[in-house]
């Protein structure tokens, strides 16, 4: 399946610029999943991609092909959106070959294309039923399997998730990560959810203010983030941020009442820098009296207690187990030093040793 490749590509609506220049290579068969909050652009990008909004600037190739230009019929991509568009007054099976009956394609061709799309997202036994005898996760896969038919070089998801439920939601994100092994189809989803994203995606592009923060495989954006920004959107809980400085000897965080041993050049000291650490890499120590617990929230076999330390920063803290800390309780925390992740105070940028 042919790649997906943008050169400086700019988007503006009169005067406003939305998209700034973008630089991207998706590979043939990549899973990429742009990720971002409301306004950052992902949507406008993705429909650029399928020629539902004009490129005003640099150039957009599907495999070996200029589409800069190409109306959207001509670019080989299917679109699955948010809501489901499917014909109420056709059946499953109609709906998913209506693209190809409008296209002239023979029937023989069609009722093929339309069987083996209804195996692979298992559909048959719908076939003969309308959209409004299915559930929600059934229609989404009727608008996807409507999208395999054509036989697209590019697949196209815009936040295709979004109207179901959070159990419907985590079996569709199963059939989708499916579904894509079995096609070995190129695909840009899009949103902004980042669990999706970690979840679905062989490259996660995180797009804030119609720029690129970064780009990279799931694990290496949660491991090893370029700024505060690709930190605190990768990872559930957030990480947790505080003020601190840095110091002889490693950082100085007042909110935790230490300075942190961590290896940092010399010409950094005296910097402001915003100190990183995630819920997960961090221990309670029921020895200490340095952080009150303000809340906590269970969840079964996880909990998140919430700290407030001494300058009042709030911390979330990961616990497993069966002893969990309680509202009101005092305790300190403890954590490996080569956990904290340092960002300039002022740029956001990874300060990295």
């Amino acid at each position: 399946m042919p790649g997906v490749t943008m050169n400086k590509v700019v988007k503006r609506y009169g005067d406003v610029q939305v998209i700034h220049g973008i630089d991207l290579k998706i590979e043939d068969g990549e899973f990429c999943v742009f990720v971002g909050p409301s306004g950052c652009g992902k949507s406008t990008l993705l429909r650029m991609v399928a020629g539902l909004e004009e490129t005003t600037e640099g150039e957009m190739f599907i495999g070996d092909r200029n589409v800069t230009k190409l109306d959207p019929s001509d670019r080989c991509v299917s679109m699955v959106f948010q809501t489901y568009a499917l014909y109420p007054h056709m059946t499953v099976k109609e709906n998913m070959g209506f693209g190809l009956k409008m296209n002239g394609h023979p029937k023989a061709e069609i009722e093929e294309k339309v069987a083996e799309a209804s195996r692979i997202l298992k559909l048959d036994e719908y076939l003969a039923r309308k959209p409004a005898a299915l559930s929600g996760g059934q229609r989404q896969r009727v608008s996807i399997g409507r999208a395999i038919v054509r036989g697209p070089d590019v697949f196209l998801f815009d936040e295709p998730l979004s109207n179901l439920d959070a159990e419907l939601r985590v079996e569709m994100r199963v059939e989708i990560a499916r579904l894509h092994k079995e096609i070995g189809a190129t695909m840009i989803y899009v949103t902004h959810d980042q669990v999706e994203a970690m979840t679905l995606a062989d490259k996660i592009v995180v797009l804030r203010l119609g720029n690129i923060e970064q780009v990279g495989a799931p694990m290496d954006l949660y491991r090893d983030p370029d700024n505060k920004f690709v930190a605190g959107f990768i990872g559930s809980p957030a990480m947790n941020f505080m003020n601190g400085t840095v110091a002889d000897g490693g950082v100085e965080v007042p909110n935790l009442q230490m300075t942190v041993p961590v290896p940092i050049a010399a010409a950094y000291k005296g910097y402001a820098v915003s100190a990183g650490l995630r819920p997960e890499h961090l221990t309670i120590d029921r020895s200490g009296t340095s952080m009150k617990v303000e809340m906590t929230e269970s969840l079964g076999g996880i909990s998140y207690a919430y700290l407030i330390g001494a300058t009042g920063e709030r911390i979330i803290i990961e616990e497993r187990g069966d002893e969990r800390v309680s509202e009101g309780e005092t305790v300190g925390l403890s954590f490996e030093p080569e956990r904290l992740y340092l960002f300039d105070a002022k740029t956001e940028q990874r300060i990295r040793g």
